[in-house]
């Protein structure tokens, strides 16, 4: 029988037990700084306040990974994660005393003592509790004894890999070696027996609560073996060597259909990290539709004075994993601009092609208007400097085919040039802005790097990261930064 580990946010109950904790007795330290030493759970405004500071603080815990990696963080990882922690769940509970029109409640200065004294409790808590935990795993020899079975070559980084994760409390008693014979070798201590050696006896007769097969590419599999082990009720995990190969995607056991399959993929999300990614695009979806309501009637008037025709533009785009959308714009470009593309191929500043950018574009409208330094100055130049023409976009945020973060999505001539590794851009679904955008926009002439960027948010992509290319796109928008 094996007892499977607890995975997720209870993984590490003893960190969100001290957060909870130390934020209280923070609170009640603030309190005292502040007012003098009375109980604050006696008056109705600080005890509600208590209770909602911990409500966001679990809402937090639930929906963003805070605890992913914490004993693996160093000091200085520890402390901005610790942060960001604290930002998130007073940002939180600003914005619900806010929504219930009680910020005005609650003293500022208190609460400035509070997030200060904190950050620096909560961040040194973390730190003696992994102190602890790293002690105890030295000092204790392990609860579980596990056999582990591989090749010579390999033998010496799986031992080596396991002592310096050893969260799991395992003795390693031994190490099988299935391609050569030893001579009483030993490997940190640890005996090793060879191919002439009777390990199923061995395994029968000694304390063996696991086994851990780490199989070669080079070798059969010991079906056998561990079919015998299996016979035992003895727990075998059993790990191809190919698997650990792709150091750069995750990898997880799901089922399609019956079939229990091993999972690769270069981000893997969770469910309630998709849901909060669309909740966020509908809440910005809507509030982006009624702009661009507004907007609609200022420009509109301007786009037809000049350019008699459809206000908004629609074209075919790609999206997620090369399925097909209509986007949609406010026109900023003549009826003919598809046209005339074709002549203006010479000028593109992307070299290689992969995409369509050349300076002083003219199909856009107006631009044969200059201002006194000879830039072009029509309506359409306007707009899309101040990136009016994407707010229409919003819409295809709202309908799902796009979201307020990704990658921009490609034009059907444009896919079709893609070699394979340029399709990864296209793993998630497309946004209205993203790391390229706010890495230099126009400004980035090299498509390679532009994958290059698409590909790093995708690896790393969370709601934080999604909120913060958010707050950046707001100042290169409002800079100019980088638009045409």
């Amino acid at each position: 029988m094996h007892k499977k580990e607890i995975r997720g946010w209870l993984k590490h109950l003893d960190f969100i037990v001290l957060d909870l904790v130390m934020l209280q007795v923070c609170f009640v330290l603030s309190y005292w700084i502040w007012l003098g030493f009375e109980n604050p759970y006696s008056t109705y405004l600080y005890r509600y306040q208590a209770v909602l500071l911990m409500l966001c603080q679990l809402l937090v815990i639930l929906f963003d990974n805070s605890y992913k990696n914490i004993l693996r963080r160093n000091r200085m990882e520890e402390l901005i994660a610790t942060f960001r922690f604290e930002v998130s769940f007073m940002l939180l509970d600003i914005l619900i005393l806010f929504m219930v029109h009680q910020i005005y409640l609650i003293s500022r200065k208190f609460t400035g003592i509070m997030v200060v004294i904190y950050l620096f409790v909560s961040y040194f808590t973390r730190l003696l509790n992994k102190k602890r935990i790293f002690h105890s795993a030295r000092v204790k020899e392990g609860n579980r004894s596990l056999m582990v079975i591989t090749s010579a070559a390999l033998a010496g980084e799986v031992v080596q890999n396991l002592i310096e994760h050893s969260f799991r409390d395992y003795k390693i008693t031994g190490v099988y070696l299935m391609d050569r014979e030893c001579n009483g070798e030993k490997i940190r201590d640890i005996p090793t027996m060879g191919r002439e050696s009777d390990i199923i006896t061995q395994i029968r007769t000694n304390w063996v609560d696991e086994v851990l097969v780490y199989q070669p590419d080079n070798m059969p599999y010991p079906m056998n073996m561990i079919d015998a082990i299996m016979d035992m009720g003895i727990t075998v995990h059993y790990c191809l060597e190919a698997l650990n190969a792709h150091s750069d995607g995750m990898q997880e056991v799901s089922k399609v259909g019956t079939y229990r399959v091993l999972t690769n993929s270069l981000k893997i999300v969770s469910t309630k990290q998709i849901l909060c990614k669309r909740i966020m695009d509908i809440c910005g979806g809507i509030v982006g539709c009624i702009l661009t309501g507004i907007i609609f009637i200022f420009i509109a008037p301007a786009i037809y004075i000049q350019s008699p025709g459809p206000i908004f533009f629609k074209q075919k785009r790609i999206g997620q994993n090369g399925k097909q959308f209509y986007m949609y714009k406010f026109r900023s470009m003549y009826m003919d601009a598809e046209e005339r593309k074709k002549a203006l191929m010479k000028q593109n500043k992307m070299s290689d092609g992969m995409m369509f950018k050349i300076d002083d574009d003219p199909r856009i409208i107006g631009s044969e208007k200059k201002d006194k330094n000879g830039n072009p100055a029509g309506i359409g130049n306007f707009i899309r400097r101040t990136s009016l023409d994407e707010f229409p976009q919003f819409f295809n945020v709202l309908k799902g085919d796009m979201s307020l973060v990704g990658t921009r999505p490609p034009t059907l001539d444009e896919w079709e040039k893609y070699d394979l590794h340029h399709r990864v851009r296209m793993s998630i679904k497309p946004g209205i802005t993203g790391l390229w955008q706010i890495s230099g926009r126009s400004d980035i002439t090299d498509f390679e790097e532009v994958v290059r960027l698409d590909r790093e948010y995708i690896q790393n992509w969370s709601i934080w990261l999604d909120l913060k290319i958010l707050v950046k796109t707001v100042g290169v928008v409002l800079r100019h930064e980088g638009a045409e």
